[in-house]
């Protein structure tokens, strides 16, 4: 009799607090929902490998978009190596805000930015977290960063197909779509096979291929190598039936404005990379808003 009175407080104790956890899920899904609502166009930005300059396509990609006259949010979401911060030149900026309200760091008056980089007192130190955690931080974000009206949220995700994605489809039930960015060679075409096939498994649509690193334009003779290849990204986009955006060459000067963490859109607009970036954005400008 003792024992059935304790099995039976046990599966009481179990009900109650898994009815917590519905409710507390229910009330964060409906304020990020609210949070949301002021965002008009939602993109995750995937690749399939490191090494793609994934980030570096993200940040300009943002960029463009803002000197597009956009208002823009970038999110990055890389909790093992934010590196947002150092791109946009925000690095050591401290984060404010109120109960329940994260302040984003400005860049520009249409750029603002958001990263996990903002919280670590040292950028050295390494974040060892599981899966829960990073849903917990990416649940965060998605609720209590106060953007603002924005034309677009861009999220910078970490390669591969992980919990970080995972977590922005499952948090997110409007989100436009993935811009995957890959190199031409084959190497990282193989796994960005996978980030399409995590697209299509998750129903995230796909808004499109970007090849970065795509042929080198020698500032002097305007000559084009090919150091990676070119039209590997196109073909596997065209083999897989999904969008191709358009080829990113090349450019010592990304690098530099990168280290630097000034905006390469603005400070080489005339660059054939820039011209490209303002190229590949044209389909994300003309995309609808979600009723």
């Amino acid at each position: 009799m003792i024992e059935e009175n304790q099995m039976q407080e046990q599966d009481h104790e179990e009900i109650e607090q898994r009815r917590k956890q519905l409710g507390k899920a229910f009330t964060d899904r409906h304020a990020i929902a609210r949070r949301m609502a002021n965002v008009k166009h939602k993109l995750i930005v995937l690749s399939g490998k490191g090494g793609v300059g994934k980030s570096t396509v993200a940040v300009n990609l943002a960029a463009s978009l803002s000197h597009a006259g956009k208002k823009v949010g970038l999110m990055d979401i890389d909790v093992h190596g934010p590196s947002i911060p150092k791109l946009t030149g925000l690095e050591n900026q401290p984060l404010t805000g109120t109960e329940g309200a994260i302040n984003p760091i400005y860049k520009s008056n249409n750029l603002l930015v958001m990263s996990v980089g903002f919280m670590m007192q040292n950028p050295d130190d390494p974040v060892i977290w599981r899966g829960p955690l990073k849903f917990s931080l990416i649940r965060q974000f998605l609720r209590d960063v106060e953007w603002g009206p924005l034309d677009y949220l861009i999220i910078d995700s970490p390669p591969g197909t992980g919990d970080e994605p995972l977590s922005v489809v499952q948090l997110l039930s409007d989100i436009d779509g993935a811009i995957v960015v890959t190199t031409p060679q084959e190497l990282a075409i193989d796994d960005v096979r996978k980030s399409i096939s995590f697209c299509r498994k998750v129903n995230l649509p796909i808004l499109g291929v970007i090849e970065n690193m795509s042929g080198f334009v020698c500032p002097h003779c305007g000559k084009s190598t090919e150091i990676f290849k070119t039209g590997g990204g196109e073909k596997m986009a065209m083999e897989m039936g999904v969008p191709f955006l358009g080829r990113i060459p090349i450019d010592p000067n990304v690098v530099q404005a990168s280290d630097m963490g000034i905006s390469y859109i603005e400070h080489y607009a005339k660059s054939e990379a820039a011209l490209a970036f303002r190229k590949v954005i044209e389909p994300i400008m003309r995309l609808r808003e979600r009723k």
